[in-house]
Protein backbone atom coordinates (compact mmCIF):
# COMPACT_ATOMS: atom_id res chain seq x y z
CA UNK A 1 0.00 0.00 0.00
CA UNK A 2 1.80 3.12 -1.20
CA UNK A 3 0.97 6.66 -0.18
CA UNK A 4 2.54 9.69 -1.77
CA UNK A 5 2.67 13.46 -1.48
CA UNK A 6 3.40 15.63 -4.50
CA UNK A 7 5.70 18.59 -3.82
CA UNK A 8 4.36 21.50 -5.88
CA UNK A 9 4.88 25.23 -6.20
CA UNK A 10 5.93 28.00 -8.53
CA UNK A 11 9.45 27.82 -10.02
CA UNK A 12 12.33 28.83 -7.69
CA UNK A 13 10.49 28.49 -4.39
CA UNK A 14 12.75 25.67 -3.08
CA UNK A 15 10.80 22.55 -4.12
CA UNK A 16 13.79 20.59 -5.41
CA UNK A 17 16.03 21.74 -2.56
CA UNK A 18 13.39 20.49 -0.14
CA UNK A 19 13.02 17.21 -2.05
CA UNK A 20 16.79 16.67 -2.07
CA UNK A 21 16.93 17.19 1.66
CA UNK A 22 13.94 14.91 2.21
CA UNK A 23 15.60 12.05 0.41
CA UNK A 24 19.17 13.04 1.34
CA UNK A 25 20.09 12.74 -2.32
CA UNK A 26 20.85 14.98 -5.25
CA UNK A 27 18.30 13.18 -7.39
CA UNK A 28 16.49 16.41 -8.20
CA UNK A 29 18.63 19.10 -9.77
CA UNK A 30 18.28 22.33 -7.79
CA UNK A 31 19.11 25.33 -9.97
CA UNK A 32 18.17 28.99 -10.16
CA UNK A 33 15.99 28.81 -13.24
CA UNK A 34 12.42 27.69 -13.91
CA UNK A 35 11.64 24.06 -14.83
CA UNK A 36 14.95 22.62 -13.60
CA UNK A 37 12.83 19.60 -12.66
CA UNK A 38 11.54 18.18 -15.93
CA UNK A 39 10.52 14.67 -14.86
CA UNK A 40 8.93 14.04 -11.47
CA UNK A 41 11.50 12.67 -9.04
CA UNK A 42 10.33 10.13 -6.51
CA UNK A 43 11.85 9.44 -3.11
CA UNK A 44 10.76 7.27 -0.21
CA UNK A 45 11.50 8.50 3.30
CA UNK A 46 11.23 6.90 6.73
CA UNK A 47 8.45 8.25 8.94
CA UNK A 48 10.00 9.24 12.31
CA UNK A 49 8.37 7.30 15.16
CA UNK A 50 9.68 7.52 18.72
CA UNK A 51 7.85 4.29 19.65
CA UNK A 52 10.10 2.02 17.59
CA UNK A 53 13.21 2.02 19.77
CA UNK A 54 11.35 1.19 23.03
CA UNK A 55 9.52 -1.64 21.23
CA UNK A 56 12.77 -2.98 19.79
CA UNK A 57 14.46 -2.77 23.18
CA UNK A 58 11.64 -4.67 24.89
CA UNK A 59 11.66 -7.39 22.21
CA UNK A 60 15.45 -7.38 21.74
CA UNK A 61 14.85 -6.89 18.01
CA UNK A 62 17.92 -7.19 15.80
CA UNK A 63 16.81 -4.40 13.46
CA UNK A 64 14.25 -1.64 13.05
CA UNK A 65 12.23 -1.18 9.85
CA UNK A 66 10.26 2.08 9.90
CA UNK A 67 7.22 2.72 7.76
CA UNK A 68 7.72 4.98 4.75
CA UNK A 69 6.08 7.78 2.82
CA UNK A 70 6.71 8.66 -0.80
CA UNK A 71 7.40 12.21 -2.01
CA UNK A 72 7.22 13.26 -5.64
CA UNK A 73 9.02 16.40 -6.83
CA UNK A 74 6.88 17.85 -9.61
CA UNK A 75 7.93 20.43 -12.24
CA UNK A 76 7.23 24.10 -11.36
CA UNK A 77 3.90 25.52 -12.40
CA UNK A 78 3.25 29.00 -13.80
CA UNK A 79 0.19 31.15 -14.38
CA UNK A 80 -1.74 29.73 -17.37
CA UNK A 81 -0.79 26.08 -16.66
CA UNK A 82 -4.44 25.02 -16.99
CA UNK A 83 -4.21 26.21 -20.62
CA UNK A 84 -0.92 24.36 -21.15
CA UNK A 85 1.47 27.26 -20.40
CA UNK A 86 4.99 26.28 -19.32
CA UNK A 87 4.89 22.59 -18.45
CA UNK A 88 1.27 22.89 -17.41
CA UNK A 89 -0.17 19.76 -19.00
CA UNK A 90 2.65 17.62 -17.62
CA UNK A 91 2.34 19.22 -14.18
CA UNK A 92 -1.39 18.56 -14.04
CA UNK A 93 -0.98 14.96 -15.20
CA UNK A 94 1.70 14.30 -12.56
CA UNK A 95 -0.28 15.84 -9.73
CA UNK A 96 -3.34 13.72 -10.55
CA UNK A 97 -1.28 10.67 -9.57
CA UNK A 98 -0.51 11.74 -5.98
CA UNK A 99 -2.63 11.31 -2.84
CA UNK A 100 -1.90 14.68 -1.24
CA UNK A 101 -0.19 17.97 -2.06
CA UNK A 102 2.71 19.60 -0.21
CA UNK A 103 2.59 23.16 -1.52
CA UNK A 104 5.96 24.88 -1.06
CA UNK A 105 5.66 28.66 -0.71
CA UNK A 106 8.58 31.06 -0.86
CA UNK A 107 8.61 33.04 2.38
CA UNK A 108 12.04 34.68 2.11
CA UNK A 109 13.63 37.64 0.34
CA UNK A 110 16.77 37.00 -1.72
CA UNK A 111 17.87 39.26 -4.55
CA UNK A 112 20.07 36.49 -5.97
CA UNK A 113 17.14 34.13 -6.54
CA UNK A 114 14.63 35.32 -9.09
CA UNK A 115 10.90 35.00 -8.47
CA UNK A 116 8.74 34.17 -11.46
CA UNK A 117 6.18 36.81 -10.39
CA UNK A 118 8.82 39.47 -9.67
CA UNK A 119 8.09 39.79 -5.92
CA UNK A 120 7.62 37.65 -2.81
CA UNK A 121 3.99 37.08 -1.81
CA UNK A 122 3.22 33.51 -0.64
CA UNK A 123 -0.54 34.02 -0.39
CA UNK A 124 -0.67 35.26 -3.98
CA UNK A 125 1.50 32.32 -5.06
CA UNK A 126 -0.83 29.87 -3.31
CA UNK A 127 -3.84 31.46 -5.00
CA UNK A 128 -2.09 31.29 -8.40
CA UNK A 129 -1.62 27.54 -8.18
CA UNK A 130 -5.02 26.93 -6.60
CA UNK A 131 -6.67 28.91 -9.41
CA UNK A 132 -4.88 26.89 -12.08
CA UNK A 133 -5.90 23.63 -10.41
CA UNK A 134 -9.52 24.79 -10.08
CA UNK A 135 -9.63 25.86 -13.75
CA UNK A 136 -8.31 22.46 -14.81
CA UNK A 137 -10.91 20.70 -12.62
CA UNK A 138 -13.67 22.97 -13.92
CA UNK A 139 -12.80 22.20 -17.53
CA UNK A 140 -12.68 18.47 -16.81
CA UNK A 141 -15.94 18.35 -14.81
CA UNK A 142 -18.07 20.49 -17.09
CA UNK A 143 -17.52 18.06 -19.95
CA UNK A 144 -17.98 14.96 -17.81
CA UNK A 145 -21.16 16.21 -16.10
CA UNK A 146 -22.91 16.69 -19.46
CA UNK A 147 -22.02 13.14 -20.53
CA UNK A 148 -23.04 11.69 -17.15
CA UNK A 149 -26.37 13.57 -17.12
CA UNK A 150 -27.29 11.93 -20.44
CA UNK A 151 -26.55 8.48 -19.00
CA UNK A 152 -28.52 9.24 -15.80
CA UNK A 153 -31.57 10.28 -17.85
CA UNK A 154 -31.32 6.93 -19.58
CA UNK A 155 -31.74 5.18 -16.22
CA UNK A 156 -28.07 4.41 -15.47
CA UNK A 157 -27.88 4.05 -11.66
CA UNK A 158 -24.08 4.37 -11.58
CA UNK A 159 -24.33 7.63 -13.51
CA UNK A 160 -26.86 8.95 -10.97
CA UNK A 161 -24.47 8.16 -8.10
CA UNK A 162 -21.64 9.88 -9.99
CA UNK A 163 -23.78 12.97 -10.55
CA UNK A 164 -24.47 13.21 -6.81
CA UNK A 165 -20.71 13.62 -6.42
CA UNK A 166 -19.96 15.65 -9.56
CA UNK A 167 -22.65 18.32 -9.31
CA UNK A 168 -21.73 19.65 -5.81
CA UNK A 169 -18.06 19.61 -6.88
CA UNK A 170 -18.89 21.59 -10.03
CA UNK A 171 -20.96 24.09 -8.03
CA UNK A 172 -18.06 24.65 -5.63
CA UNK A 173 -15.61 25.23 -8.49
CA UNK A 174 -18.00 27.65 -10.20
CA UNK A 175 -18.16 29.55 -6.90
CA UNK A 176 -14.34 29.72 -6.80
CA UNK A 177 -13.90 27.05 -4.13
CA UNK A 178 -11.81 23.85 -4.29
CA UNK A 179 -13.55 20.47 -4.40
CA UNK A 180 -12.12 19.55 -0.97
CA UNK A 181 -14.46 22.21 0.53
CA UNK A 182 -17.46 19.96 -0.28
CA UNK A 183 -18.69 17.48 2.35
CA UNK A 184 -19.21 13.89 1.21
CA UNK A 185 -20.00 10.63 2.96
CA UNK A 186 -17.53 7.72 2.84
CA UNK A 187 -19.10 6.09 -0.22
CA UNK A 188 -19.12 9.38 -2.12
CA UNK A 189 -15.49 10.08 -1.19
CA UNK A 190 -14.54 6.73 -2.75
CA UNK A 191 -16.33 7.79 -5.95
CA UNK A 192 -14.70 11.22 -5.80
CA UNK A 193 -11.23 9.66 -5.80
CA UNK A 194 -11.97 7.95 -9.12
CA UNK A 195 -12.54 11.36 -10.75
CA UNK A 196 -8.90 12.43 -10.27
CA UNK A 197 -9.84 16.00 -9.40
CA UNK A 198 -6.82 18.08 -8.44
CA UNK A 199 -8.51 20.29 -5.84
CA UNK A 200 -10.06 17.31 -4.04
CA UNK A 201 -6.63 16.42 -2.63
CA UNK A 202 -5.66 17.53 0.89
CA UNK A 203 -3.03 20.30 1.05
CA UNK A 204 -0.12 21.04 3.37
CA UNK A 205 1.52 24.46 2.99
CA UNK A 206 5.29 24.35 3.56
CA UNK A 207 6.59 27.85 4.28
CA UNK A 208 10.20 28.00 3.08
CA UNK A 209 11.82 30.71 5.22
CA UNK A 210 15.36 32.06 5.61
CA UNK A 211 17.64 30.37 8.17
CA UNK A 212 17.12 33.04 10.85
CA UNK A 213 13.34 32.46 10.78
CA UNK A 214 13.42 28.65 10.88
CA UNK A 215 12.50 28.42 14.58
CA UNK A 216 9.75 31.04 14.78
CA UNK A 217 8.72 31.90 11.23
CA UNK A 218 8.41 35.40 9.78
CA UNK A 219 5.81 37.89 8.53
CA UNK A 220 5.35 35.92 5.29
CA UNK A 221 4.75 32.59 7.06
CA UNK A 222 2.31 34.28 9.46
CA UNK A 223 0.18 35.30 6.48
CA UNK A 224 0.23 31.71 5.25
CA UNK A 225 -0.82 30.51 8.73
CA UNK A 226 -3.87 32.81 8.61
CA UNK A 227 -4.75 31.57 5.11
CA UNK A 228 -4.32 27.91 6.08
CA UNK A 229 -6.51 28.31 9.17
CA UNK A 230 -9.26 29.92 7.08
CA UNK A 231 -9.13 26.97 4.67
CA UNK A 232 -8.89 24.31 7.36
CA UNK A 233 -5.51 23.33 5.84
CA UNK A 234 -2.24 22.46 7.59
CA UNK A 235 1.03 24.40 7.40
CA UNK A 236 4.61 23.98 8.59
CA UNK A 237 7.58 26.36 8.69
CA UNK A 238 10.79 25.02 7.18
CA UNK A 239 14.10 26.33 5.90
CA UNK A 240 15.15 24.30 2.87
CA UNK A 241 18.66 25.76 3.18
CA UNK A 242 19.02 24.41 6.74
CA UNK A 243 17.55 21.05 5.77
CA UNK A 244 20.15 20.74 3.00
CA UNK A 245 22.93 21.28 5.54
CA UNK A 246 21.40 18.83 8.02
CA UNK A 247 21.04 16.18 5.30
CA UNK A 248 24.82 16.22 4.81
CA UNK A 249 25.49 15.40 8.48
CA UNK A 250 25.56 11.63 8.90
CA UNK A 251 26.22 11.61 12.65
CA UNK A 252 23.00 11.96 14.69
CA UNK A 253 24.77 13.78 17.55
CA UNK A 254 26.20 16.32 15.08
CA UNK A 255 22.77 16.85 13.59
CA UNK A 256 21.23 17.47 16.99
CA UNK A 257 24.00 19.85 18.02
CA UNK A 258 23.63 21.79 14.75
CA UNK A 259 19.85 22.08 15.23
CA UNK A 260 20.26 23.26 18.82
CA UNK A 261 22.56 26.08 17.71
CA UNK A 262 19.67 27.28 15.53
CA UNK A 263 17.09 26.98 18.32
CA UNK A 264 15.44 23.93 16.73
CA UNK A 265 14.35 20.74 18.50
CA UNK A 266 13.84 18.71 15.32
CA UNK A 267 14.29 19.12 11.61
CA UNK A 268 11.64 20.81 9.53
CA UNK A 269 11.59 17.68 7.41
CA UNK A 270 10.44 15.64 10.39
CA UNK A 271 7.50 18.03 10.72
CA UNK A 272 6.76 17.82 6.98
CA UNK A 273 6.83 14.01 7.00
CA UNK A 274 4.67 13.80 10.13
CA UNK A 275 2.22 16.39 8.76
CA UNK A 276 2.09 14.53 5.42
CA UNK A 277 1.29 11.31 7.26
CA UNK A 278 -1.51 13.01 9.20
CA UNK A 279 -2.75 14.73 6.03
CA UNK A 280 -3.37 11.32 4.46
CA UNK A 281 -5.18 10.08 7.62
CA UNK A 282 -2.67 7.30 8.16
CA UNK A 283 -1.87 5.33 11.28
CA UNK A 284 0.95 2.93 12.18
CA UNK A 285 0.75 -0.60 13.52
CA UNK A 286 3.70 -2.85 14.41
CA UNK A 287 4.91 -6.41 14.19
CA UNK A 288 7.61 -7.02 16.78
CA UNK A 289 9.97 -9.93 17.42
CA UNK A 290 13.62 -10.92 17.92
CA UNK A 291 14.41 -10.52 14.20
CA UNK A 292 12.88 -7.09 13.67
CA UNK A 293 10.61 -4.34 14.88
CA UNK A 294 8.59 -3.45 11.78
CA UNK A 295 6.26 -0.45 11.42
CA UNK A 296 3.44 -0.65 8.87
CA UNK A 297 1.17 2.02 7.36
CA UNK A 298 -2.62 1.76 7.27
CA UNK A 299 -5.46 4.17 6.50
CA UNK A 300 -7.36 5.23 9.60
CA UNK A 301 -10.61 3.32 10.13
CA UNK A 302 -9.60 0.07 8.42
CA UNK A 303 -10.01 -3.32 10.08
CA UNK A 304 -7.67 -6.09 11.21
CA UNK A 305 -7.87 -8.24 8.03
CA UNK A 306 -6.90 -5.20 5.92
CA UNK A 307 -3.94 -4.57 8.20
CA UNK A 308 -2.92 -8.19 7.71
CA UNK A 309 -3.19 -7.66 3.95
CA UNK A 310 -0.64 -4.84 4.12
CA UNK A 311 1.94 -7.45 5.15
CA UNK A 312 0.82 -10.13 2.67
CA UNK A 313 -2.35 -10.70 0.65
CA UNK A 314 -2.49 -14.30 1.94
CA UNK A 315 -2.74 -12.97 5.50
CA UNK A 316 -5.92 -11.08 4.60
CA UNK A 317 -7.39 -13.86 2.48
CA UNK A 318 -6.96 -16.47 5.21
CA UNK A 319 -7.40 -14.18 8.24
CA UNK A 320 -8.59 -15.97 11.38
CA UNK A 321 -7.83 -13.53 14.19
CA UNK A 322 -5.18 -11.12 15.46
CA UNK A 323 -3.31 -11.37 18.74
CA UNK A 324 -3.29 -7.71 19.73
CA UNK A 325 -1.41 -5.66 22.33
CA UNK A 326 -1.58 -1.88 22.62
CA UNK A 327 1.70 0.03 22.55
CA UNK A 328 1.22 1.31 26.11
CA UNK A 329 0.59 -2.21 27.45
CA UNK A 330 3.51 -3.70 25.50
CA UNK A 331 5.95 -1.19 27.00
CA UNK A 332 4.44 -1.27 30.51
CA UNK A 333 4.68 -5.08 30.57
CA UNK A 334 8.17 -5.11 29.01
CA UNK A 335 7.21 -7.09 25.95
CA UNK A 336 4.89 -9.78 24.65
CA UNK A 337 5.42 -12.35 27.44
CA UNK A 338 4.74 -9.80 30.15
CA UNK A 339 1.64 -8.55 28.34
CA UNK A 340 0.30 -12.12 28.06
CA UNK A 341 0.91 -12.79 31.76
CA UNK A 342 -0.83 -9.55 32.69
CA UNK A 343 -3.83 -10.44 30.53
CA UNK A 344 -3.19 -7.52 28.19
CA UNK A 345 -3.13 -9.54 24.96
CA UNK A 346 -6.49 -9.53 23.19
CA UNK A 347 -7.82 -11.79 20.43
CA UNK A 348 -9.47 -9.54 17.85
CA UNK A 349 -11.60 -10.69 14.93
CA UNK A 350 -12.52 -9.48 11.46
CA UNK A 351 -14.53 -6.46 12.65
CA UNK A 352 -11.80 -4.98 14.85
CA UNK A 353 -10.89 -1.42 13.81
CA UNK A 354 -7.13 -0.99 14.02
CA UNK A 355 -5.84 1.59 16.49
CA UNK A 356 -2.64 3.58 16.05
CA UNK A 357 0.22 1.79 17.81
CA UNK A 358 -1.34 -1.69 17.89
CA UNK A 359 1.14 -4.57 17.97
CA UNK A 360 -0.20 -7.55 16.01
CA UNK A 361 0.51 -11.23 15.50
CA UNK A 362 -1.83 -12.43 12.76
CA UNK A 363 -3.21 -15.96 12.68
CA UNK A 364 -4.32 -17.10 9.23
CA UNK A 365 -5.02 -20.20 7.18
CA UNK A 366 -4.71 -20.37 3.38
Amino acid sequence: MGFNCGIVGLPNVGKSTLFNALTSTAAAQAANYPFCTIEPNVGRVAVPDSRMQPLATAAKSAKLIPTQLEFVDIAGLVRGASRGEGLGNQFLANIREVDAIVHVLRCFEDGDITHVEGSVDPVRDAETIETELMLADLDSLERRVIQTQKKAKGGDKDAKAQLDVMEPALAALQAGKPVRSVSYDAEQRALLRTLGLLTSKPVLYACNVEEAAAASGNAFSEKVAVMAKAQGAAHVVISAAIESEVAQLTDEAERQEFLETLGLEETGLTRVIRAGYELLHLITFFTVGPKECHAWTLSKGLKAPQAAGVIHTDFERGFIRAETISYADYIACNGESGAKEAGKMRLEGKEYVVQDGDIFHFLFNV
